[in-house]
């Protein structure tokens, strides 16, 4: 597997990131859904990876600027048929690194709070995430949790 730089202008990553968003509107109500979609993705604060299994997109992931210290991790999806493989993990790592490279020194993220999103909390924990308060334009929701860690 590879991780490379996606500058989203494929249709394989389109319809991927439709599915995710499609997925995350089908577990969270509309007003606690915070996946960006395409458009979202492409702003300037934002830079997305692709995971490949060959030629086949196996996830994604981004981190977005919040301030020159502080980024957050956007996006983490694996191909559902691919779970519990190793992708999420290759590519938290991949995404650690690379905040770490850029100068972050805090890397956050919004997850949600439903049992369907428990191996993904364990999997940032297991990274060191902690469980935080919001944090940037974040309100305190019920649906959602959000961690944090010092890089």
């Amino acid at each position: 597997m590879k991780i490379v730089d996606d500058d989203l202008s494929g249709p394989e990553i389109a319809r991927f990131l439709a599915e995710h968003v499609a997925q995350m509107r089908s577990l969270t109500p509309l007003e606690s859904k915070h996946a960006l979609d395409l458009d979202g993705l492409r702003k300037p604060e934002i830079t997305f990876w692709s995971v490949l299994d060959g030629a086949t997109l196996v996830g994604c992931g981004a981190l977005k600027r919040l301030d020159p210290e502080h980024a957050e991790v956007k996006s983490m999806r694996t191909d559902p048929g691919r779970r519990r493989g190793g992708i999420a993990s290759l590519l938290l790592s991949h995404l650690i690194a690379e905040a770490g490279r850029m100068g972050f020194r805090r890397l956050s993220l919004e997850t949600g709070s439903a049992d369907f999103f428990l191996p993904a909390r364990r999997l940032y924990a297991k990274f060191g995430f902690e469980v935080c308060e919001p944090f940037a334009d974040y309100r305190p929701d019920p649906h959602s949790v959000f961690m944090t860690r010092v890089l």
